[in-house]
């Protein structure tokens, strides 16, 4: 797919990290996979386990024998690293990036993401021949991310931009939001039957108390299914009463 970046893995190791790189892409929805100098097998038995229904990526997966040649057709180069190195970069946050590489596609600018071994991440000289770097703040403690992780982490980012999900969402399944006149009809029931059973004894504190009554259910976004069980709640206590 050209209108998405390439995920280039230089020198994995093994096998089932490359098929969990595969099924990290699939989450996110990219597709397009280069290795270069794989180690193992990228279509072995493990590999294809480890991808969990991710092996489409696998078997179109794209072979290099060096890292220029697999990314001698593209315009810009990321490289995904958890070191600072000696050089003068330009730094991105995985959202940054993935919002550059956005733009950059929408212009016709092929664009591609490096990921190291395993065991030691990029080499200085793959840093060396990326435009840019991206890099993952992470606890400085600790920041070593497996090699799926990683792709996973920028995946993510990339598959957000698609998604346009929205931040928050209130799920209402088989019901509605209760309007407001629903709901006022409701605190008009419930202070009518607070006042009836003497729950108001001081006038001077009535207005208060009502104010914070309301304020804990309105804090609630009460729907229609949730004000009739109320309801139901509220009738029990008075005929108990």
């Amino acid at each position: 797919m050209t209108n998405q970046p390439y995920i280039i893995l230089v020198n994995p190791q093994l096998a089932e990290n490359v098929g969990m790189a595969a099924r990290a892409m699939m989450n996110c929805g990219l597709y397009n996979l280069r290795l270069v100098n794989p180690r193992e097998n990228h279509l072995s038995e493990k590999a294809v386990a480890a991808s969990s229904n991710a092996e489409e990526i696998l078997h179109k997966a794209e072979i290099f024998d060096s890292l220029s040649n697999a990314i001698k057709d593209l315009h810009q180069v990321f490289a995904s690293t958890a070191r600072r190195r000696d050089m003068i970069k330009t730094i991105y946050t995985a959202d940054a990036a993935v919002e550059k590489i956005y733009e950059n596609l929408s212009c016709g600018i092929k664009c591609g993401i490096l990921f190291g071994p395993e065991r030691t991440g990029l080499e200085n000289d793959d840093v060396a021949i990326a435009d840019a770097v991206i890099e993952i703040p992470l606890n400085p403690k600790h920041c070593s991310l497996n090699l799926s992780q990683a792709v996973l982490l920028v995946g993510y980012e990339w598959h957000k931009l698609q998604a346009n999900a929205p931040k928050s969402q209130l799920v209402t399944n088989k019901t509605n939001v209760a309007d407001k006149e629903t709901v006022a009809n409701m605190f008009n029931f419930l202070e009518k039957e607070l006042d009836e059973c003497g729950n108001f004894r001081v006038d001077e504190k009535r207005p208060r108390m009502v104010r914070n009554l309301r304020n804990i259910f309105l804090r609630s976004q009460l729907t229609e299914q949730e004000i009739n069980t109320l309801y139901g709640v509220f009738n029990h206590l008075i005929n108990k009463k």
